[in-house]
């Protein structure tokens, strides 16, 4: 695959969101933002959610994204109205050929699809009917490509390590899907044999990392002595 034909030459769209929780379950999307990025890394559009999540929004998440269940009321969309909007804008993303960037997509997509099915509305392959949805995930394909190296791999973590400069605050749903589209243009040129592989490619690859990740990370739980679930060896919600 020639540089002219890779899915480096496409548009991306990246998506984020801040949440009541970590729970994937149970918990809402308070937040979300999807930035649209042309070829090259420029920044096109940015498309910016705030939802009443329904539920309040515990003081430990507030502390994080600095959204509050009163400022959410208020001033918030309603959520099943809002979800779909958000569903749908990123449904014709992806139908339009762009692949879906989003960090720690086991989680973020997870939950929008939980949160979807809460409020009897389409998933989203569900509103693809079938067409592929190509995700790529920075966090993923930094585990393939450099597994050794020690520390955390928050998005902050990684956005250090590529050398990349945060202007704006983390936990903002805007500023991280930013950020993620840069993260992954500097994973893309230290490693440019991504870049060569088809979309279909990179997602059977991605798959594959993520399910060995988890696997080893499990094993390692284990052999801490740590009880209770793991991590899932699912990437995406099917």
């Amino acid at each position: 695959m020639t540089t002219a034909t890779s899915w480096l030459g496409l548009p991306h769209v990246s998506f984020d969101t801040e949440t009541t929780g970590v729970d994937v379950s149970r918990d809402r999307i308070v937040t979300a933002a999807q930035v649209v990025a042309v070829p090259g890394g420029e920044v096109e559009a940015t498309k910016h959610w705030l939802l009443d999540p329904g539920i309040e929004i515990p003081a430990g998440a507030t502390s994080v994204h600095g959204i509050s269940t009163a400022h959410a009321r208020e001033h918030g969309q309603v959520a099943r109205a809002g979800l779909d909007e958000i569903a749908q804008a990123l449904a014709g993303h992806a139908l339009g050929g762009a692949p879906v960037v989003v960090f720690n997509a086991a989680y973020d997509l997870t939950l929008l699809d939980n949160n979807l099915r809460h409020h009897g509305l389409a998933t989203l392959s569900e509103r693809l009917q079938g067409a592929p949805l190509h995700v790529i995930d920075p966090l993923v394909l930094d585990r393939a490509f450099d597994r050794y190296r020690r520390g955390k791999r928050t998005l902050g973590v990684l956005a250090e390590v590529y050398g990349i400069d945060i202007e704006d605050a983390l936990h903002d749903a805007a500023a991280d899907a930013t950020v993620t589209l840069h993260v992954l243009a500097r994973i893309a040129a230290k490693f440019p044999e991504l870049g060569e592989q088809s979309l279909t490619d990179l997602q059977s690859f991605q798959h594959t990392a993520h399910r060995e990740w988890a696997q080893n990370f499990n094993q390692w739980r284990e052999g801490q002595g740590f009880s209770g679930p793991g991590a899932s060896e699912e990437w995406l919600p099917a």
